[in-house]
């Protein structure tokens, strides 16, 4: 058997990351068995389907790096979905309604479900003929059980009486994406389904259908734990940074972005999570799947992308970061020099840019509490007398400069560096002091070291 498995987004919004971690296990599993990868646009609602967001998706999708096999659009199949909601409807598995919201309302009402209710039927044995407002509806079986064998979940089962007898084609004429999900996998061959819990109600909707259209057996069902935050709430794009173009944005890379992603709810049993997806799919199941939520810890993924950023040479850090730190550089080649200083401590490239604003343009304003716990102690100004009187005609070279920076240390007994880095950089942390400090010219250190003098006498 061939393992077939697909990743179905729809283009109503931009790929998030729990989309992302789905398209993900589809890929790395068709990877582990030699099987195909499907991606297939699940555009049934025009009214809320964009074609800029599927190209969104196509740009989101090949930045992990998860090309597909196949595309398939389903606007392009609407007339095999017509096709066979109609032999259902003409088989009498499936009956045309009139009734409106209000009306399933006030029925369940009359009866006494406070709750609302669910549809009772009401049209079942009424000759409905088309016409404005009606929808079709199937007829899902009085008796019986829809269960399955979850590869996650375990075995999972349904009455078919708790169900109720759902659209299936919308009053506009359009089928409802159940029948198109239905249809494709069992037309397309789908062996494995995988993707989210939230999905799971919908299984036995689709698994009816595929029965009452002819279709034999079930795919193979996984459904991926939910993708929580820091609260153990659902990832919500109201609440939370869901789409994966954004971490794009701020500096992620997509190796790092991609391993992270197979860590949420799947981990190696030898528990080494960075390293080539390649080795990955050497050992990837997706009965290894833990059912437990999966928390997107944020700085779990600034770990991961930092090792990845370190991992790059220098020529390819300069090619992924142009749109950070580089695109505003006049010189190249000094970014070049400097980009080896900065790397060691990136956990995204868009940090670049302030790492190096110091060297290439005015230093920010320091943090107050961190000037007051460098600046304030005995001696600094001392010693920043002392250190810009030697820098004056000393050889401008990062070597010379530790030497004068250390050199004064060593003669009044006190550490030196930290106040220096302050006063011409604005910060008491950064990328090692004397290479970068040799970039910018003398009588602009001079400059800066002088504005921090007079400050200290303010």
């Amino acid at each position: 058997m061939t393992v077939r498995l697909r990743f179905s987004p729809a283009p109503t919004g931009y790929l998030h990351v729990g989309g992302a971690r789905a398209a993900l296990f589809n890929w790395l599993y068709a990877q582990a068995v030699d099987g195909t990868f499907i991606l297939r646009i699940e555009d049934t609602d025009a009214d809320r389907s964009q074609p800029h967001l599927v190209d969104a998706i196509h740009d989101s999708m090949r930045w992990l790096g998860l090309e597909w096999d196949e595309e398939y659009r389903q606007s392009d199949r609407f007339d095999e979905y017509r096709r066979v909601a109609n032999e259902m409807l003409d088989a009498g598995k499936a009956f045309r309604c009139d009734c409106t919201q209000d009306s399933v309302k006030e029925r369940a009402e009359a009866r006494g479900d406070t709750s609302g209710g669910g549809y009772d039927g009401h049209c079942r044995d009424r000759d409905v003929q088309p016409g404005e407002g009606v929808v079709v509806r199937f007829r899902t079986p009085d008796t019986g059980v829809t269960e399955w064998d979850d590869l996650v979940r375990g075995h999972v089962s349904f009455e078919n009486a708790d169900l109720e007898d759902f659209i299936i084609v919308r009053s506009s004429g359009v089928p409802m994406f159940h029948v198109a999900n239905a249809y494709d996998d069992w037309d397309m061959g789908i062996t494995h389904v995988v993707r989210g819990e939230d999905l799971i109600n919908t299984v036995p909707r689709v698994l009816l259908l595929r029965e009452a259209m002819g279709g034999e057996g079930q795919p193979i069902f996984a459904h991926l734990p939910l993708i929580v935050n820091e609260q153990r709430k659902k990832l919500s794009k109201r609440r939370d940074d869901v789409a994966v173009g954004d971490y794009r944005d701020r500096g992620y890379l997509p190796l790092a972005m991609r391993n992270y992603l197979l860590t949420l709810g799947w981990g190696p049993k030898d528990g080494e999570e960075i390293r080539p997806m390649e080795e990955f799919a050497k050992t990837f199941d997706l009965a290894d799947i833990n059912k437990a939520p999966a928390f997107f810890d944020i700085k779990k993924l600034d770990h991961f992308n930092g090792e990845y950023i370190r991992m790059l040479s220098t020529d390819e850090l300069v090619e992924v970061s142009k749109p950070f730190g580089g695109a505003a550089m006049a010189d190249m080649d000094q970014y070049r020099r400097l980009l080896p200083l900065v790397q060691p401590r990136l956990k995204r490239l868009d940090e670049i840019a302030g790492q190096l604003q110091w060297v290439v343009g005015d230093p920010p304003e320091p943090v107050e509490k961190d000037w007051k716990k460098v600046m304030t102690k005995p001696g600094v100004g001392e010693v920043l007398d002392l250190v810009a009187e030697r820098l004056k005609d000393c050889e401008w070279t990062p070597e010379a400069l530790e030497e004068v920076v250390f050199g004064v240390g060593a003669e009044l007994d006190t550490k030196t560096q930290l106040p220096v880095r302050m006063a011409i950089s604005g910060s008491r942390v950064g990328m090692p002091l004397f290479e970068p400090m040799a970039e910018v010219e003398r009588d602009e250190i001079l400059r800066r070291i002088a504005d921090a003098r007079s400050k200290l006498e303010q």
